[in-house]
C-alpha cells in the first residue's frame, strides 16, 4: 500500500487515507505511518553491526527504538542494554571493555554518557544511530546559545531524547524544559512579569539548567523540541512565547528577543501527525493505533484519535484477544487494560495507523488479525486491485 501511494503521489500532497474495503470490515489506513528515516537508519546500522561483528559483545545504551518486538529480537540476538528507557543503569561501566561495541540509539545520548564511554576507551560515535533531526536540534541549540539566547525545549523531561537534548543544550545556553501549553503559559506570565514570585521555581525548578535566572535568561529565547512531540503544540508554544515578548517589549523589538526555530521541526513526525488528522476527518467506528507503549510519538497519535472515536493503543496483533476482548494501553491510567465489546458487528469501519517506531509487518499482523474475526471477507487481491501500482507479492 505504501508503494502504491508513493507511486500515485510522489510529492506527498495527498493526505487522504487509503480505503481497504474487505466487505464486513473496511479499514482506513493513514497516508503516512511507520518507520521514519531516522528509525530506518538506526535499524539498518544496528543489524549491520550485529552481522559484521558476530564474535564481539554488542551493547545498546538503551532500547534501540520504543518498540518491544524490535528490542526483543535484538536481545534474542545477544544484545544487552546498558540503561532502561527511564535512565536506570542495568550494566555498570566497570563491566564494559575497550573491545566492546556500544551502539547509541536513535534518541541520541547525553554528553555525560559519551564522556563515560570515552573514559573506557569506547568511541561513542563509531556506532551512532542518533536521528539526524535530533542532531539538528542540538546544533540549533548551540547556535542559539552562541547568539546569546536561552533555549526552551518542548518535551518530556524524563524522555531519553529530551534528556540528551538538554545535556547538549546546557553546554552553550541556559535551558528550560516545557512539557505542554499549560507550562508554556506559566513561562509566558514570567516573561510578561505578571507571574507569582515562586511560579518559575515551582514549575521549572527541576527542569532548568543550573543557575537559570528567569529575570536574566528569559529575555531572549528560542524554542526547540523533542522531535516526537506534537508539532502543532510546539508551534503554539513558540507563538505564545513570541506574543509574550511582543507584549513585554513591543513588536518592533521582537527580533532582539525571539528566534525563529521552526526549521528544527521533524518533517516525518509532522507528516504522520497531519496524516492522522486526515484519518480522523475520514471518520471510523473505532481506531487501532499500533506501537510500543513507551513510544512518545505513538501516544500523541492515540491522543488525537481518542478525541474523535473509541481508540485502542495496542503493541501488536496478540493484544486482540477476540471480537469481544482487546488488551490495550490506557494513557490516562498508564496501564494495560482489557476492554469488552470493542468490535461492533459488521459492517464496521476501522481506522488503522501506527507510530514511527513500529515495523510495517506488525501493522499487517493487526489488519489480518481483525480480518480473521469476520466471515466472508474479500480477498487481498480483490481489495488491492484498485491500486494498480502495487504488486500483490510485495504487499
Amino acid at each position: 500500500m505504501k508503494q502504491a501511494r508513493r507511486a500515485a503521489d510522489p510529492l506527498k500532497r495527498d493526505l487522504k487515507p487509503a480505503i481497504l474495503d474487505f466487505g464486513p470490515v473496511r479499514f482506513t489506513l493513514a497516508r503516512h505511518f511507520g518507520f521514519c528515516f531516522g528509525v530506518e537508519n538506526a535499524i539498518e546500522i544496528a543489524y549491520k553491526t550485529l552481522d559484521v561483528h558476530p564474535d564481539r559483545r554488542v551493547f545498546f545504551l538503551s532500547e534501540m527504538i520504543h518498540n518491544p518486538d524490535v528490542n526483543a529480537d535484538l536481545e534474542d540476538r545477544g544484545v544487552r542494554f546498558v540503561f532502561t528507557p527511564e535512565g536506570g543503569q542495568l550494566i555498570p561501566w566497570s563491566e564494559l571493555e575497550p573491545d566492546d561495541i556500544v551502539v547509541v540509539p536513535a534518541f541520541g545520548t547525553t554528553v555525560e554518557i559519551q564522556e563515560a564511554l570515552q573514559a573506557r576507551d569506547i568511541d561513542p560515535y563509531t556506532y551512532n544511530t542518533t536521528c539526524p533531526f535530533v542532531e539538528k536540534v542540538w546544533t540549533r541549540s548551540e547556535e542559539l546559545g552562541g547568539a546569546g539566547y536561552s533555549v526552551v525545549v518542548h518535551g518530556k523531561s524524563r524522555h531519553e531524547e529530551t534528556r540528551a537534548t538538554f545535556s547538549h543544550s546546557v553546554r552553550s545556553a541556559p535551558t528550560v524544559i516545557v512539557r505542554d501549553l499549560q507550562e508554556a503559559d506559566v513561562l509566558c506570565d514570567v516573561i510578561r512579569g505578571v507571574a507569582e514570585p515562586d511560579a518559575f521555581a515551582r514549575v521549572f525548578g527541576e527542569k532548568c539548567s543550573d543557575g537559570f535566572d528567569p529575570t536574566v535568561h528569559l529575555t531572549k529565547l528560542g524554542v526547540v523540541n523533542q522531535t516526537t512531540m506534537l508539532a502543532t503544540e510546539t508551534r503554539e508554544i513558540a507563538r505564545r512565547i513570541r506574543q509574550a515578548f511582543v507584549e513585554r517589549y513591543g513588536v518592533d523589538e521582537i527580533g532582539d528577543h525571539f528566534a525563529d526555530t521552526s526549521d528544527t521541526l521533524c518533517y516525518a513526525t509532522n507528516e504522520n501527525q497531519n496524516a492522522t488528522y486526515a484519518l480522523i476527518e475520514e471518520g471510523a467506528d473505532l481506531a487501532l493505533v499500533v506501537g510500543g507503549y513507551n513510544s512518545s510519538n505513538t501516544s500523541h497519535i492515540v491522543d488525537l484519535c481518542d478525541e474523535a472515536m473509541p481508540t485502542y493503543f495496542i503493541r501488536n496483533a496478540a493484544e486482540i484477544v477476540s471480537a469481544e476482548e482487546i488488551r490495550h494501553f490506557d494513557l490516562r491510567k498508564r496501564d494495560v487494560v482489557i476492554s469488552g465489546d470493542w468490535l461492533r458487528s459488521a459492517p464496521v469501519r476501522v481506522a488503522l495507523t501506527c507510530g514511527a517506531s513500529c515495523p510495517d509487518a506488525i501493522v499487517d499482523g493487526v489488519l489480518n488479525r481483525v480480518l480473521s474475526l469476520f466471515d466472508e471477507t474479500r480477498t487481498l487481491e480483490e481489495v488491492l486491485a484498485v491500486y494498480p501500482p502495487l504488486e500483490i507479492e510485495a504487499a
